[in-house]
């Protein structure tokens, strides 16, 4: 081999892998920093109308119970259903079981950080330790209740999607909201209920409902929303070939 032919081996410019086209990493990134973020936030019990006195006649109104998560969790599960809707069930069982590995990484991260030897200045350890002293329970909560309902969702959304190809959109969107919300929503409830401080059983029951209730409120209001991210989407994946 002359030095001509070894020179012509090597390249003018240093060499870098090609990122991916397409929006599908994108998604995927905004989907677990959701998951990671919403499952943080969930360590604060929220009530609202906390003063149990109100009444209207003699209706008395309960204060409704949630987690500081609650404005969260359906973007999640909005997502969810661009990636099932687009790219299938495989893409979004990907992207679903990387959210799961950056959860695990949070909880690994957050125990490692709390047993660090703290520095004689700093004084927040305990209420470090009330924050994310809990996220291991709440982890566990999450990734049971994530994991289960973020698979029926995609699953019920393909599902769907195979009988009516790119007609009735609404009908998945909402068909796999209710299922996937309904399990994730009643798994993560009943593991994390503890931990932000539900003892009882009337609090446990307005936690779920309210949590399920308000979820899929949430997707039916911004269907419209949804309806024209995947529409811009569907046009601009060069892969995509409608149903």
């Amino acid at each position: 081999m002359t030095a001509s032919d070894q020179l012509d081996e090597h390249p003018a410019h240093a060499t870098f892998a090609h990122v991916a086209r397409g929006y599908y990493p994108t998604f995927v990134s905004l989907f677990t920093a959701v998951l990671l973020i919403s499952n943080i936030c969930a360590t604060k019990g929220v009530a609202f109308l906390p003063d149990a006195d109100v009444a209207i006649g003699s209706l008395q109104i309960l204060p409704i119970i949630t987690d500081g998560g609650f404005f969260l969790f359906p973007l999640a599960y909005i997502l969810g259903d661009v990636l099932s809707e687009v790219y299938g069930f495989k893409a979004t069982r990907r992207a679903i079981y990387l959210g799961f590995g950056a959860l695990i990484l949070a909880a690994v991260c957050f125990w490692i950080l709390i047993e660090l030897p703290s520095a004689d200045f700093y004084e927040n350890q305990a209420a470090l330790e009330s924050v994310v002293g809990v996220y291991p329970r709440l982890l566990i909560a999450g990734l049971a209740g994530y994991l289960v309902g973020q698979l029926l969702n995609s699953l019920v959304m393909v599902a769907i999607k195979e009988r009516t190809k790119e007609k009735h959109l609404w009908a998945r969107l909402i068909g796999s909201t209710v299922v996937g919300e309904f399990a994730d929503t009643l798994i993560f409830c009943s593991i994390a209920a503890g931990a932000i401080g539900i003892s009882t059983w009337s609090d446990f029951v307005n936690y779920v409902l309210v949590g399920f209730l308000w979820k899929t409120l949430v997707e039916v209001l911004v269907m419209p929303i949804t309806y024209r991210v995947i529409a811009y989407v569907k046009k601009r994946e060069p892969t995509y070939v409608l149903a």
